[in-house]
């Protein structure tokens, strides 16, 4: 097994264990979905808009010791980032697989993960497969140059799972962490049950910083309920009496369990875990991606409405709203709009929606 050397230098630049609170961006959302449906989610708790090109994603497969640069010749296991992401918001990255022909390693995300995406990384697996993680696979997430990661000026801000950990367990047919001591699916124990393969994890509000261990490698395990809420990777779609929905087929029909992404609820913004945060865990768009017609439910508690064009042009906007439920008509507007939806308290949260 290969063994990972971190010179004084680079351990004396990483030492960001006792870092403050709400100091550094840190990962909020993993999605290891269903296929190819994989996203990440960082959060900025901080004051200040972050520029994420700053910043680095670095991929530890299969229990790996060492993740490639992003100038490697081959398939490269660390992305610089793009985008900006506002103080107290989210920016959220899916993997680049949008070819509806695709299949099997390039069979596309499915539209409504799709429609969560601020940005697209990765189309290439041969070329860089940092957003091609399963459960079993750790991510580190460092502001740097990812041409030359972990260097010497790099900042180690989060890391999710346990590097140099491969918790795959071929007896059982599983791949990821799971619930039982030591998490990696060794355990007999009947309730040991994976959680990060085909489930998203979600940080609990009360984690208020990343994951800085000195070595990377250090920890002694991952318990991936400790800092983590999980959530599995669909759901089954419901009729309007609440009974499951079955195809001519007799198949169950699942929606992706993507609603969480692209908010996030942390005390190190107090509004957004208190009785003023949105409940958007209760506020739907559907359908999305939609032929034009679409309907946003769960607004009790929602003042504005506002739809912007990819532009940034206001196409409609609702003000003093008194309706749990509006239904919006963009018919041969094809296109990507943003819906920002503000709540009595001033508290807002955008969501993408793709009419065809």
């Amino acid at each position: 097994m290969k063994r990972i050397i971190l010179s004084l230098s680079c351990i004396a630049m990483m030492a960001t264990s006792f870092a403050q609170d709400c100091s550094k961006i840190f990962i909020s959302e993993y999605v290891e979905g269903i296929g190819n449906n994989k996203a990440i989610e960082i959060y900025n708790p901080t004051d200040a808009a972050i520029n994420m090109s700053e910043y680095y994603l670095q991929r530890y497969s299969n229990g790996s010791l060492t993740a490639s640069a992003q100038n490697a010749t081959a398939e490269a296991k660390t992305i610089q980032l793009v985008g900006t992401v506002g103080p107290k918001q989210t920016i959220v990255y899916v993997v680049d697989l949008r070819n509806p022909n695709g299949s099997g390693q390039t069979a596309p995300v499915w539209s409504e993960l799709q429609a969560k995406a601020n940005h697209f990384l990765n189309p290439t697996y041969t070329i860089n497969n940092v957003m091609y993680f399963n459960g079993n696979d750790a991510l580190l997430l460092a502001k740097g140059n990812a041409n030359s990661p972990l260097g010497t000026n790099d900042v180690l801000c989060d890391i999710f799972g346990k590097i140099g950990e491969n918790p795959e367990n071929i007896v059982k047919g599983t791949l990821g962490w799971s619930t039982v001591a030591p998490y990696n699916m060794t355990s007999n124990n009947p309730l040991d049950k994976e959680v990060t393969a085909d489930h998203s994890m979600i940080r609990k509000p009360g984690i208020k910083k990343g994951q800085t261990p000195v070595p990377i490698n250090s920890i002694l395990t991952f318990n991936p309920l400790l800092e983590w809420d999980t959530i599995p990777a669909v759901l089954p779609r419901l009729d309007q009496f609440g009974q499951p929905q079955f195809n001519q087929a007799g198949n169950l029909i699942v929606d992706g369990n993507w609603s969480t992404l692209g908010w996030h609820a942390c005390e190190c913004d107090p509004a957004s875990v208190g009785v003023e945060a949105l409940d958007l865990d209760n506020i739907k768009i559907y359908p999305n991606p939609t032929s034009g017609n679409f309907t946003i439910s769960g607004l009790e508690n929602v003042a504005k409405i506002e739809v912007y064009n990819s532009l940034g042009q206001e196409i409609t906007t609702i003000s003093n709203n008194t309706q749990s439920t509006v239904s919006f008509d963009l018919s041969e507007k094809t296109g990507i709009y943003m819906v920002t939806i503000t709540n009595i308290s001033g508290r807002s949260a955008t969501q993408k929606v793709i009419v065809k």
